[in-house]
């Protein structure tokens, strides 16, 4: 056998997620598209705002030379500079073009920060339920992922966090808005997460990073603001995309941005510039560092994603389902009616449902659904939710 024994492994345990859609795919040629109801992707369908289009024909048209070509490997210095000056205000902390590295999406941000900042065997703590590619980017890097249950309401357990950072410990990765569950943490629960790291920083003697992957940073709800990390923790990196603010995801743009009072930032900026390349990215597309330089602070109707979370949220609790509605994001994470959360995945696709078992994301017992569809998606599927449901407490 050609392929590695460890990527066997891996496409075994594969993403339930593509599983999932490719089940999506195959009811949808049997039932035709209208009849199947697929929340198995968090794949944005509002469009891109109009400016997005209109920049990026202005951008393509300009005489310009070397558009297409190589660059530094952090990113073009205008595109850095447009994105520190953006969030200086949005974090309220100063940042300049030296603190930021462009990437290919906010997986390629995590990759690049894993591989600067993990030795082999080292540990990389999340909090679980968490997005399933986490696992796949600590191995990526010789590190170790270890998963730690929230509370009940996906809030942080922080007591049992600080119990799980030991010796090896060099990364706590977090998520906020969070993928699946939508929690947003708060400044509270950041403050105490800080002051554990430091504590436990100085009693290992040496500096556990805190991560925040934020691609959902802007999808949130009544006026929700997602905290940042920089003014609980210095020795903090934060990782998104403009795949969902923008509805860019196919475009794989995004950021690195390091705290600017870390120990060494200028010394793990370099590190990461050089993983950018040496990982095979070289540098983030460079007609989207042009575009997103022009675009900061645009972001897509996140009312059109709120009416979609009501119509559905709404519809399972009236048909029994019980849930946390979510801050932010475009998921909902309910309770599944029976204990094994992937036989009730399969009940629905009885029903033409597609959804993803949280088993896959480390939650078992509640599955995850995708609203970021069409409203005739969400409506229809309400009747098969609803029946679903009720053969569930019917076997229960």
């Amino acid at each position: 056998m050609a392929v590695a024994k460890k990527m066997l492994q891996f496409m075994e345990s594969g993403s339930w997620i593509r599983k999932m859609f490719e089940e999506g795919a195959r009811l949808k040629k049997i039932h035709g598209d209208e009849n199947v109801f697929d929340f198995s992707l968090g794949n944005p369908n509002v469009p891109p705002p109009e400016v997005v289009k209109q920049k990026l024909l202005e951008i393509v048209n300009r005489d310009e030379p070397n558009l297409h070509g190589y660059m530094p490997n952090a990113g073009l210095l205008q595109t850095r500079a447009a994105v520190s000056s953006y969030l200086c205000g949005e974090y309220g902390v100063p940042m300049e073009p030296q603190h930021l590295v462009v990437t290919c999406g906010a997986a390629g941000a995590l990759n690049i920060v894993l591989k600067s900042l993990l030795d082999p065997g080292d540990e990389v703590i999340t909090p679980a339920p968490y997005f399933v590619e986490y696992s796949f980017y600590a191995d990526n890097h010789g590190g170790t992922l270890k998963a730690v249950p929230t509370l009940e309401d996906f809030t942080l357990d922080l007591d049992g966090m600080e119990k799980a950072i030991g010796p090896r410990t060099k990364i706590i990765l977090i998520n906020s808005p969070n993928n699946p569950t939508g929690q947003i943490y708060t400044d509270a629960s950041l403050q105490k997460l800080g002051e554990i790291l430091s504590r436990k920083s100085k009693e290992y003697g040496h500096s556990i990073y805190l991560v925040s992957d934020e691609p959902y940073r802007k999808i949130v709800y009544n006026g929700t603001e997602v905290p940042c990390i920089f003014k609980f923790y210095t020795d903090s990196l934060i990782a998104t995309s403009y795949s969902k603010d923008l509805s860019l995801p196919g475009e794989r743009i995004g950021f690195v941005a390091v705290c600017p009072q870390a120990d060494g930032v200028a010394k793990i900026v370099d590190a990461l510039s050089l993983a950018n390349r040496i990982l095979g990215f070289v540098n983030a597309p460079g007609l989207m560092q042009r575009l997103i330089s022009e675009l900061q602070g645009i972001c897509v109707d996140v009312d059109i994603y709120k009416r979609k979370r009501d119509i559905l949220a709404n519809g399972l609790i009236e048909s029994g389902y019980t849930l946390t509605v979510p801050h932010g994001a475009f998921y909902l994470f309910p309770k599944s009616p029976l204990k094994d959360d992937i036989q009730f995945v399969r009940l629905l696709q009885e029903e033409n449902i597609l959804v993803v078992p949280g088993s896959g994301f480390g939650g078992p017992g509640h599955f995850r659904i995708a609203y970021c569809v069409d409203d005739h998606t969400i409506e229809k599927s309400l009747p098969g939710f609803r029946r679903a449901f009720e053969r569930a407490q019917g076997a229960a």
